[in-house]
């Protein structure tokens, strides 16, 4: 009868000595062997010796076996002898256990704790496996060891819900816990504990409701979704999910980049458990173009891959700044949602809705009657204090740089200067932005992380900061001057329909290629002096390559997307593609169609209207 049956008992992973009862049955595993018996696991923390004179039968180690409790000892030793049963029930022996937040451990040091929360990483080590633990309160380290460079309790992995036992100590003026046990929850016991942490991580990640810098309708209308995307953000942080932050390659992308660098590695030190935690959950990467490029999402990929498999992290946060707005970034997206992956933009280029299905989040002053006036770095900085408000000194100047360098002529930016005119003035701002174009130049598409912080100031060293834009601006300012020394002479005058002027500037047989000002760069420049030259007149300017050209516009109201869309329908074999602002932005096509894709380009800024 199935009633009439021993009962063996299974001691729990968070069990420990003292539920341990003298004259019952356990459901045991072979440890290892001595010449005076065996060593058998009750559970990960509990162990017991059968001395050779009862044991019955021979087994291999990590073998089931059964074995009585015939003494536990007053020092925590225990001695089994080895039952046979032919027929038996098993019973679970659990503990009920009071859990320790994470965040109450620095007064426990040298006790024993049990925590409950989830695994944001699991890294093994040529030591121990460590275990990065994430309850409703922050986030610690706990360390397993089983042998040096092997995986423990393989069956735990990222995202799982776990009951972690073990001692408090302190490694490298860091805390961690020294494992004893560690369980993997399911069910409602996993969901009870889910649940928890979820309602908390909600009301922890909450954003900083505070006014913005300056008066603006714009932001105002945006800040729903400006919130929202700094919620994800700050939830990235607290949950240990790596973020990958990409962003345009030039003076206005990298302020709106550094402000959010800023806020989310100072995040990182005063919540992370691991004092290189900003290093491997937070990066930085200029991206070529205004826009995800595939090449952007292979190595983001690859490198996040990696890190995934290497030290179990998990997969990142795609945050896309000053690009990810427009149709040219689709083909990104489709491989990313492969691996689903979460991106949140915060651009100000103008949007194609199609994007926004592949999004958790977009800004863009476009979705609330704004333009590109509003640059990526003004909400940059304005979504950083709202990760961040205690960094707020530290990055207010960066919109101010990010307007001057971005030809800005919106109504906010005479109020970002205001607000920093006593230590930069509009002069310091254009030579700021100025530098940081050029020296991005010399970096590629490396993210320069600490010459960055020294152009924008960022490093606390004043001093450092002016000997260098001082360096940086003679430098770009003499490479400037050779340029368009060299290239003004071949620009080619046009007088359209519209009654606006039109000037050819072939940036690739008239001008020095590889160096800096970059055919970009070198179109801007060319531009201003024609829109000075020229006062009062609508002026277009085309920077020409073999398979590309780029265009200025004052007083022409182009829409550069909608050209590039046109284009691409109505010449076939052009390979069309390009975009930008609606009148700054730039055109790529096959070489071969050069001259069909440039009249036709010509023919359509003709028609379009003069202000």
């Amino acid at each position: 009868m199935a009633n009439n049956r021993e009962i063996v008992y299974k001691l729990g992973p968070g069990c420990e000595v003292e539920d341990v009862q003298e004259g019952n049955i356990y459901l045991g595993k072979v440890q290892g062997f001595a010449n005076f018996g065996t060593f058998v696991q009750l559970n990960n923390s509990i162990k017991g010796l059968i001395h050779k004179s009862n044991a019955l039968t021979q087994h291999n180690e990590r073998a089931d076996i059964l074995v009585m409790v015939v003494q536990v000892r007053p020092n925590g030793n225990i001695d089994l002898r080895e039952v046979l049963l032919e027929e038996y029930t098993t019973e679970l022996v659990s503990r009920q256990v009071k859990t320790t937040q994470l965040t109450d451990l620095k007064g426990r040091i040298g006790r024993r704790v049990t925590i409950e929360g989830e695994l944001g990483q699991v890294k093994q080590t040529s030591g121990p496996t460590i275990f990065t633990i994430i309850d409703e309160t922050g986030s610690e380290s706990a360390a397993a060891f089983i042998e040096a460079g092997v995986r423990a309790y393989p069956e735990a992995n990222t995202g799982d819900i776990v009951r972690v036992s073990g001692e408090v100590m302190k490694r490298n003026n860091q805390l961690q816990i020294e494992v004893s046990s560690l369980e993997v929850l399911k069910g409602e016991a996993a969901e009870i504990v889910k649940g928890r942490i979820e309602e908390a991580l909600s009301i922890r990640s909450e954003p900083a409701d505070n006014s913005f810098l300056v008066e603006s309708e714009v932001l105002t209308r945006l800040r729903p979704e400006m919130r929202k995307l700094a919620k994800i953000i700050r939830r990235a942080v607290f949950t240990q999910q790596p973020i990958i932050l990409r962003h345009h390659a030039d003076a206005d992308g990298i302020c709106a980049a550094s402000a959010i660098e800023t806020a989310v590695v100072s995040l990182l030190r005063e919540h992370g458990n691991d004092s290189d935690a900003e290093f491997y959950l937070f990066k930085r990467s200029p991206s070529k173009a205004p826009f995800y490029e595939i090449e952007d999402i292979t190595r983001d990929l690859d490198f996040m891959l990696k890190d995934a498999v290497r030290f179990g992290q998990k997969l990142p946060l795609i945050f896309l700044m000053d690009n990810g707005s427009t149709e040219e970034d689709m083909p990104a997206y489709k491989i990313a949602q492969v691996y689903d992956l979460d991106i949140v933009v915060a651009d100000h280029h103008h949007p194609d809705e199609i994007v926004d299905q592949f999004l958790k989040a977009h800004v863009n002053p476009y979705h609330a009657n704004g333009d590109f006036g509003l640059t990526a770095g003004m909400i940059g900085t304005e979504l950083a204090r709202m990760i961040n408000p205690d960094i707020e000194d530290r990055i207010r100047h960066l919109p101010a740089i990010a307007g001057v360098g971005d030809r800005s002529e919106s109504t906010e930016l005479p109020q970002y200067l205001a607000l920093v005119e006593e230590n930069y003035s509009v002069e310091d701002c254009k030579k700021i932005a100025l530098a940081l174009d050029y020296q991005q130049f010399w970096l590629r598409f490396n993210d320069g992380r600490e010459i960055v912080r020294d152009i924008l100031n960022l490093n606390n060293n004043p001093m450092r900061h002016k000997r260098l834009i001082s360096l940086l601006v003679e430098e770009a300012t003499a490479a400037i001057e050779e340029q368009v020394r060299t290239l003004m002479p071949h620009v080619e005058a046009r007088q359209l329909a519209s009654g606006a002027n039109l000037f050819i500037a072939d940036v690739e047989m008239y001008a020095h290629r590889f160096t800096f000002p970059p055919p970009g760069k070198t179109s801007g420049e060319i531009h201003d002096i024609l829109c000075k030259k020229h006062e009062g007149e609508p002026v277009v300017t085309l920077g020409l390559g073999p398979d590309f050209a780029v265009l200025r516009s004052r007083g022409v109201m182009m829409n550069i997307p909608r050209m590039v869309r046109e284009l691409r329908d109505e010449i076939s074999g052009g390979g069309v593609n390009g975009g930008g602002h609606l009148v700054v932005g730039s055109i790529k096509f096959v070489e071969g169609m050069r001259a069909t894709v440039i009249e036709a380009l010509i023919a359509k800024i003709s028609e379009a209207p003069v202000a």
